[in-house]
């Protein structure tokens, strides 16, 4: 029995569109994170979010007092605007050290790596990391006077 060429075309065509759907199938998988990366990116924008939080009340802290809080505990008590001062997956205070006597580091661990997560392209630099503890120095900045980008 012979094969007509209506039928070899339409055998082509159906093989060319499976071919095409399976492509674009692994492609969106590749390109796009499973839940699980999902929601640790989003663990890890939020550390960066609170330590964000965290230098700008340092900041405030500082125009106010003159000098740097002792912990984030004197931090707390004083800036209402810090929200948290933990990880929000493990409950562990986020780090705070002074250095000198207007420089300090805050300290988190994160979970995956930086990079186009940031949505804030500003801050992808300042506030890139790797997995692990991390830790960002700063100058204490008086809020009064224009703002360095954090």
């Amino acid at each position: 029995m012979k094969t007509s060429p209506a039928r070899v075309i339409h055998g082509v065509a159906v093989a060319v569109v499976v071919t095409a759907v399976v492509v674009a199938v692994v492609i969106g998988i590749i390109l796009l994170d499973s839940p699980a990366q999902e929601r640790v990116g989003r663990l890890d924008e939020r550390r960066v979010s609170d330590l964000r939080e965290m230098s700008f009340a340092v900041d405030a802290y500082w125009t106010r007092e003159g000098i740097l809080p002792a912990s984030l505990e004197d931090l707390a008590i004083g800036e209402p605007i810090v929200s948290e001062l933990a990880d929000p997956t493990t409950g562990e205070p986020y780090e705070y050290r002074v250095l000198d006597v207007g420089t300090y580091e805050l300290c988190a661990v994160f979970e995956s790596e930086s990079g186009v997560r940031e949505r804030d392209v500003r801050f992808q630099y300042l506030w890139s990391h790797d997995v692990g503890r991390q830790c960002f120095q700063f100058e204490a900045q008086d809020i009064n006077r224009a703002p360095e980008m954090r």
